[in-house]
């Protein structure tokens, strides 16, 4: 893919990176979700569990079926999940507007309860993952297409899924996580020339804790 054609142009003239103009509600996300830094322990838990059902699938298929995941589990929230018994696993299973993976629904529960202790001994999930953030001198000076397709996983995301699976989560390896860290802004991936890349770094920059 050629720099000319690493981006899409809407209608109200900006200029996106153009894996997102396939659909509405990816050009939503991509605008206001994905690289803006997220510091919310269930809004962290809910990009993990969905990295994980995407898997073998496209995120904007996940991202149609988001509300329906919200209401399936409860709006992720982690505590709830970890209390979820086997019959929680039958009703699942039988919900057609989320994917009925048995594996990856368990795993949701074994996360949640996984996260529960991580937060009784780190104070958050947030804090926990926002340590594997990589240093500015780390990135790449000029982000194209041709720089982010060699970055399916980075040092970083490989230690994060190191950590978790230490402590017995389940699908987070490394290239879901580094998907996990581009969606929650602990990286700005969106590429040089992308209209939203310098909304997402001033988010970064300004948010709480930020020298």
């Amino acid at each position: 893919m050629t720099s000319s054609t690493s981006f899409a142009v809407g209608t109200d003239g900006l200029t996106r990176c153009f894996w997102c103009a396939a659909d509405p509600i990816y050009v939503r996300y991509h605008d206001t979700e994905w690289g803006f830094p997220v510091h919310d322990d269930r809004h962290l838990f809910e990009k993990i569990t969905l990295e994980g059902f995407q898997s073998g699938l496209s995120w904007l298929t996940i991202l149609r079926k988001r509300e329906n995941f919200r209401a399936a589990f409860d709006d992720f929230d982690i505590e709830k999940i970890a209390r979820y018994s086997s019959r929680t696993v039958t009703r699942l299973l039988k919900d057609a507007g989320i994917v009925r993976h048995r594996g990856k629904i368990e795993s949701t529960i074994n996360n949640a309860r996984r996260c529960a202790d991580l937060i009784d001994a780190e104070g958050s999930l947030a804090r926990f993952a926002w340590q594997f953030e990589p240093a500015p001198k780390s990135r790449p000076r000029k982000l194209t297409w041709a720089v982010l397709r060699t970055m399916s996983s980075t040092p970083e995301s490989t230690a994060l899924s190191k950590a978790l699976k230490q402590r017995g989560w389940t699908f987070v390896g490394p290239t879901t996580m580094y998907a996990f860290m581009q969606a929650m802004g602990l990286v700005n991936d969106h590429l040089h020339g992308c209209d939203v890349r310098v909304h997402a770094e001033a988010a970064r920059t300004a948010r709480p804790g930020r020298a």
